[in-house]
C-alpha cells in the first residue's frame, strides 16, 4: 500500500497509512520500527479505521537535523497532529513498545482525544535486560552482508520466539532493513542511538502515574510470556491497579508479539468491542 504524508508543525514531512472504515484507531511502532509492523494484524481486524505513522527519522518519514527531538514527547505531539490533518477528533491507540510509552503520555495530556489503549509488551517500568538488549543494536547496520544471510541468522538472534509463520522472519528483515552496495543498512536514522544515549544521562523518570491517566479508558495489554522487556512483576502490578485490563500472555513470543497470534487476536478483538 502507497502512504501518505502530512508535515509536522516544525516542518517535517511524516509517513502513514489510513485504511478501512470505523472506530480509529492509531498503530505507534516500536522505538526502531514503523507502521509496517502492523501489515502482520491489519487483515484481521474489521470495524476500526487502521491509521499506521512511521516516526519521524523512521521507515518512510524525513529524518530530523536535530536529534534529540527522537524523543517521545515530540513522537507524541506528531502523533496527535497526524490526528488533526486527518480530522479526527478521537482515537484509539495501539502501541507497540515505545508507542504504548506515547500512548501513556497521551492519556496524561490529551486524554480528551482517547477511546482506549492497547498496550503491546510495554509497561511503566522497562526491565534492563531487554533495554540492554536494544541498546546493542540500535542506530547499527547488521554485519550480515545479504538479505538472505540476514534471514538466515534472525532465528538464531530471537531464540525467544518459538515456531512462527512461514516467510516471517524475511518479512521481518525486508520491513527493517534495505540492501545497499556498501551492504545492508538499517531504515531508520542511525542518529536515533545518540538520542537514547542522551536520554539516558537525564534522572530516571517515575511512568507510573502515567499508567494511572489511563485510568478510565479501556485498557489491553497484551505481553510476550518470554519478554525480556516487560516483567511478569510489572504486569502483576498493571492488572492490581487495573483489574478491568484487557491482558493476555502469548507463549512462545519475546519482546514483541507479532500481533496475528491467536491470544493476540482475541485480546484485540475483545478491546475493539470495548471501545467500539
Amino acid at each position: 500500500m502507497v502512504k501518505s504524508s502530512f508535515t509536522t508543525s516544525d516542518g517535517l514531512k511524516l509517513a502513514f497509512q489510513d485504511e478501512g472504515e470505523g472506530t480509529p484507531v492509531l498503530c505507534l511502532s516500536g522505538l526502531t520500527r514503523n507502521g509496517n509492523d502492523f501489515d502482520y494484524v491489519a487483515p484481521y481486524l474489521s470495524n476500526v479505521r487502521l491509521i499506521r505513522l512511521d516516526y519521524r527519522g523512521r521507515g518512510a518519514s524525513d529524518w530530523d537535523e536535530n536529534f534529540n527531538n527522537y524523543s517521545i514527547p515530540v513522537e507524541a505531539r506528531d502523533a496527535v497532529e497526524l490526528l488533526d490533518h486527518l480530522n479526527i477528533d478521537k482515537a484509539a491507540i495501539l502501541g507497540t513498545s515505545r508507542g504504548g510509552l506515547i500512548a501513556m503520555v497521551l492519556a496524561a495530556t490529551v486524554k480528551d482525544r482517547l477511546v482506549g489503549i492497547c498496550l503491546n509488551d510495554i509497561g511503566p517500568q522497562i526491565a534492563t535486560e531487554g533495554l540492554g538488549k536494544i541498546m546493542g543494536y540500535v542506530g547499527r547496520n547488521p554485519t550480515a552482508k545479504t538479505m538472505n544471510e540476514l534471514i538466515a541468522k534472525l532465528p538464531t538472534h530471537f531464540t525467544e520466539f518459538g515456531p512462527v509463520p512461514d516467510g516471517r522472519w524475511q518479512t521481518e528483515a525486508e520491513h527493517h532493513y534495505r540492501e545497499t552496495a556498501e551492504g545492508l543498512k538499517i531504515n531508520y536514522d542511525p542518529a536515533l542511538r545518540d538520542a537514547l544515549i542522551e536520554a539516558a544521562k537525564q534522572p530516571p523518570v517515575d511512568l507510573w502515574p502515567l499508567f494511572d491517566a489511563m485510568n478510565d479508558l479501556p485498557l489491553a495489554l497484551i505481553r510476550g510470556a518470554n519478554s525480556d522487556l516487560l516483567s511478569m512483576e510489572t504486569t502483576a502490578e498493571m492488572q492490581r491497579r487495573r483489574p478491568d485490563m484487557i491482558f493476555t500472555n502469548v507463549p512462545d513470543r519475546g519482546h514483541i508479539p507479532f500481533l496475528d497470534e491467536v491470544e493476540s487476536l482475541t485480546a484485540l478483538n475483545q478491546f475493539i468491542r470495548a471501545i467500539t
